[in-house]
């Protein structure tokens, strides 16, 4: 018995003793030239000047509280999600609990004008609330792994809607771009004491529920046996989780991965005994999150490194690690594999001198002369239409816009015939700007048809890998360390980007192969580092670059035109018929490994020449618009829908990416009046719905 109790009672032990010494070590490291002597008299009651007073009391004891209290309430928060949801990946930050707490704090600040840490805390009750209950409904549905994904698509939902809100919201925008930081530099200890009781509560619930979450575990009917409610038991660790989330982010911002750093320790020490691992979590919490921001005060200084930064440096690896685990992989399987790969249709190998080749009975046979093809009816109609809907949305932007021109002018315009201004806004303002879009749309389109097809995976798009920030990223280094007037005339270096994100996401999961999942996860980790990183370099420039950096990260077309788009359509030009002439061998990658060989495809070297083609391909659109979201998903999903999804569309995908793109930037240019919302908001918004109904339309769990 002690034998079994001795490691964690050691784990507790270096844990506490690691949170006494980094206690110490928050009040005696900062800003001021004050010894470590006069903190320390001053701490034991000593009388101290002015100066000494504010640093000590005013500054770092506020923040020392406050990463005690965020941490634990976040590691706290994300054992409950993973426990009752019974998945090691839950945690809030990833299922979008954060998102929609920021969300609530930005429509507080926006419409109500909310500047205390009281008010802050009502506004992300509210956005956590909802957030954890479209959680919890969905957790019961979905694996581990297709969890997480739905968490991503509700974040970029709620991340999208709170873009929009800062964009038409310059003064919000400047200090939201601070906050999201996840930084506790600066918090007043009033904030603190305002949200102390919703964690003091949040915390008393969490350990009422132990005890059921323990019977959980097991199962319902179990826990229903031995006398458990599941439906109370759930609905009261919602209340838990929106409690102790909403005041974290209330305090400190939305700082993730926090959670499933607390989690995995807990459970990894102390396995099913589910109170300890309450306690457990919450002292890691504090430990890793005091930690952070200890080190976050020395690492650069006389500035100071983000938090959230720091800690998704830590989390991102440990997420890589989860996913990899036994428990996570044994029934994840390639998630959305496509049908045709799941065995919807059969291959029969003809014998090597059978000529009895049946003719697919969706074509009919081409002669010309000596020279015939099998035409594809469906793939062919199915291209005319997208193409048609391409031209539709070209149309509808060139028509749309809150100038006073009506739809004949706008066409006469686009002819030449008209006042100097309509000619202009139409010819030198509008259809350069659809041309890029279009061009941005096409390459995102086919990058994720290829990446689709490559890992046997609806959600392995350049969004879910990584790739997509690497380019931004790239992008907006080079932007900054040179004196260009705008980001997008690096665009050059956005396929350099994406290309040193997918090396490093296929090296640390090991390649794509049958384990599309990890794939997917390693690029989570890989995106959410990324987008860190970026909105660390939001803070730490002026306002006004700020304001254009943010813009373009989240995917604009303003401002574009011939000059980033004619260099990208030729390259387009070069790497679609590429793409059509690996077709074949690609269409064979979407069975297994076997049937490739045996149809004489040698996946080893096909599949990393289509990756750098869906890497590159992601990087050009990337350097016209930026990472517009949720396209590279959609485009293939919809094409496959109207071709069929026995034959690869590589025609169709592009043209649905090129119609959404300009559609999305049309519908932000004229959904609100004196502001445009960027494209990539506006797909945002949309697609996390699309990327939940692809998860929910799938019928494995």
């Amino acid at each position: 018995m002690f034998t079994q109790l001795r490691r964690p009672l050691l784990v507790f032990g270096l844990n506490v003793a690691g949170l006494a010494v980094l206690l110490a070590a928050s009040m005696l490291t900062g800003a001021g030239r004050i010894g470590t002597g006069q903190v320390v008299d001053y701490l034991l009651g000593a009388a101290g000047d002015a100066h000494l007073e504010m640093v000590v009391t005013t500054i770092r004891l506020p923040r020392t509280l406050a990463a005690l209290a965020v941490g634990a309430a976040l590691g706290v928060s994300g054992m409950l999600l993973q426990a009752v949801t019974r998945n090691p990946l839950a945690e809030t930050g990833l299922l979008g609990v954060n998102s929609g707490a920021a969300l609530g704090v930005v429509l507080g600040i926006v419409y109500a004008g909310a500047q205390t840490g009281g008010a802050y805390l009502a506004w992300a009750l509210g956005g956590a609330l909802l957030t954890t209950g479209v959680v919890l409904l969905i957790g019961a549905r979905f694996s581990p792994l297709k969890l997480v994904l739905a968490g991503a698509a509700l974040s970029a939902t709620l991340t999208g809607i709170t873009s929009a809100l800062l964009v038409a919201d310059p003064v919000t925008f400047d200090r939201y771009r601070f906050w999201v930081l996840g930084s506790l530099a600066g918090i007043p200890m009033d904030r603190v004491l305002a949200v102390s009781p919703a964690i003091l509560a949040g915390l008393v619930m969490a350990a009422f529920a132990a005890r059921p979450l323990a019977a959980l575990s097991l199962g319902d009917d179990v826990a229903v046996a031995l006398g458990h409610r599941p439906g109370r038991t759930r609905a009261a660790v919602t209340v838990a989780v929106t409690l102790l989330s909403a005041a974290a982010v209330a305090v400190a911002g939305p700082i993730g991965f926090l959670g499933l750093l607390a989690g995995y320790l807990a459970r990894t020490v102390l396995g099913n005994r589910v109170g300890s691992r309450i306690v457990l979590s919450g002292l890691a919490g504090a430990t890793v999150l005091l930690g952070a921001d200890v080190l976050a005060r020395v690492v650069m200084r006389p500035y100071e490194a983000p938090v959230s930064l720091l800690v998704a440096v830590i989390g991102g690896p440990v997420l890589i690690a989860v996913a990899r685990s036994r428990s996570v992989s044994a029934g994840a399987g390639d998630l959305l594999a496509d049908k045709a790969a799941r065995g919807g249709r059969r291959i029969r190998v003809l014998p090597a001198g059978d000529r009895l080749r049946p003719r697919p009975s969706d074509t009919f046979p081409v002669r010309l002369g000596a020279c015939s093809a099998l035409v594809p009816v469906r793939s062919c109609l199915a291209a005319v239409a997208l193409a048609l809907l391409a031209c539709a949305a070209v149309l509808a932007a060139i028509l749309a816009g809150q100038s006073a021109m009506t739809a004949g002018q706008a066409l006469d315009a686009l002819r030449g015939i008209g006042t100097g201004g309509q000619v202009m806004l139409v010819q030198e303002i509008r259809l350069p700007r659809i041309v890029a879009g279009l061009v941005a749309g096409a390459a995102l389109g086919l990058s994720g048809c290829l990446t689709q097809a490559l890992a046997r995976n609806r959600l392995a798009t350049p969004d879910m890998l990584g790739v997509n920030q690497g380019a931004v990223i790239a992008i907006m280094i080079s932007g900054l360390l040179s004196s260009a007037a705008t980001l997008f005339e690096h665009w050059w270096t956005g396929p350099l980007g994406a290309l040193v994100a997918a090396v490093a996401v296929f090296a640390i999961s090991g390649g794509i192969g049958t384990q599309g999942y990890r794939f997917i996860v390693t690029g989570l980790a890989v995106t959410t580092l990324g987008g860190a990183v970026t909105q660390a370099v939001l803070a730490w420039n002026g306002l006004s670059a700020a304001t254009a950096i943010h813009s373009w990260s989240v995917g604009s077309l303003a401002g574009r035109g011939y000059p980033v788009a004619l260099p990208v359509a030729a390259g387009l030009a070069v790497l679609l018929p590429a793409a059509l002439a690996v077709s074949r061998r690609l269409a064979v990658l979407r069975f297994s490994e076997d049937i490739g060989t045996v149809l004489g495809t040698s996946p080893r070297v096909t599949r990393p020449a289509v990756l750098a083609l869906a890497v590159v391909l992601a990087g050009l659109a990337i350097g016209i618009g930026g990472p517009v979201a949720f396209v590279a998903l959609a485009a293939p999903v919809l094409a496959a829908r109207l071709s069929g999804s026995v034959r690869l569309p590589l025609v169709g995908a592009p043209l649905v990416g090129a119609a959404l793109v300009v559609a999305a930037d049309t519908i932000g240019r004229v959904v609100t009046s004196g502001a445009e919302v960027p494209a990539g908001v506006v797909t945002s918004i949309l697609g996390g719905p699309f990327l939940l109904w692809t998860l929910l339309s799938d019928r494995r769990p």
